[in-house]
């Protein structure tokens, strides 16, 4: 019995995602899993919108879109090579929200994530997107901690 018809990776480009990663592609390998590796961007703040001129905005948040394709698209391949069924996932806004949310869209059986390993006081002033996740996700969250 397959144990997972597919996976969310997200990852926020940082070397805390990489052993994750690589979790991720183990476990989607040889079994059809599809693998999805996505990356939440934030738009920029509305009010600096109100700031620049009519379509620099939207050129803005495209670029944005664009960077983040670019650097999925390493990470796509790399799982590809290892005979992984892998796709982009480019999401925006609150990362924790916009993670839950498509795992729910997606059917996402497992949400895979680093975590930075943040204790005491960086982490309650930064936030944890991991435990966000954890409590709010629609299905088992693996984390990964960070070499």
């Amino acid at each position: 019995m397959k144990a997972f018809h597919r996976i969310l990776f997200a990852t926020d480009f940082t070397e805390a995602s990489e052993p994750a990663l690589a979790e991720a592609i183990e476990m989607a390998k040889g079994d059809g899993t599809e693998l999805l590796i996505a990356h939440v961007y934030q738009l920029p703040n509305p009010a600096q919108a109100t700031s620049v001129a009519r379509g620099v905005y939207e050129e803005w948040t495209q670029n944005l879109r664009d960077r983040v394709e670019e650097r999925l698209a390493p990470l796509v391949e790399r799982a590809r090579a290892e005979g992984v069924n892998a796709e982009s996932l480019v999401l925006n806004g609150t990362p924790y929200e916009a993670i839950t949310q498509a795992a729910a869209f997606n059917g996402a059986d497992l949400v895979i994530m680093g975590t930075h390993g943040r204790k005491g006081v960086s982490r309650f002033f930064l936030g944890s997107v991991a435990s966000r996740v954890i409590s709010s996700a629609p299905c088992p969250v693996l984390t990964v901690h960070g070499a």
